[in-house]
């Protein structure tokens, strides 16, 4: 098989991913989203152990790679996309409970903590395949 701009010579997907100073502004964006959410969500007062019981709860995502790597990735990019806890966020302030607008900044700093560490949006290729480039062994 030969090499085209969509495959490689093994008929695996290639994958784009952002380097040098974009990949560090990136990066440090997630970082200034975890630090920014935890502390509105500390100015809103809003119960510390709720944020450390769904902090982590985004990362149930993975179970979606027990599907393989396609469905992997679909789920974990939705909720680990802006567009889901923003929608939230902006409902919580005008429409509906507390409780959502809590959930909404927790999930946004949960994103922020794995932007910063270089978690970014995956490819179908495989879970080391990040817009923010590969992770994990191999790298």
């Amino acid at each position: 098989m030969t090499e085209t701009a969509s495959q490689t010579t093994t008929g695996q997907e290639m994958t784009g991913a952002v380097s040098g100073g974009v990949r560090t502004l990136l990066r440090l964006e997630g970082l200034t989203l975890l630090a920014g959410m935890t502390l509105l969500y500390g100015f809103w007062g809003g119960p510390w152990w709720l944020y450390a019981v769904l902090f982590l709860a985004p990362d149930l995502s993975f179970l979606g790679y027990l599907a393989g790597p396609r469905i992997g990735a679909v789920a974990y990019n939705a909720v680990h996309s802006y567009i889901a806890p923003m929608a939230l966020m902006t409902a919580g302030f005008g429409f509906t409970p507390p409780l959502l607008l809590s959930v909404a900044m927790i999930w946004l700093a949960h994103i922020g903590f794995d932007r910063a560490l270089g978690y970014g949006l995956k490819y179908r290729s495989g879970f080391g395949f990040t817009h923010l480039g590969r992770i994990g062994r191999g790298t």
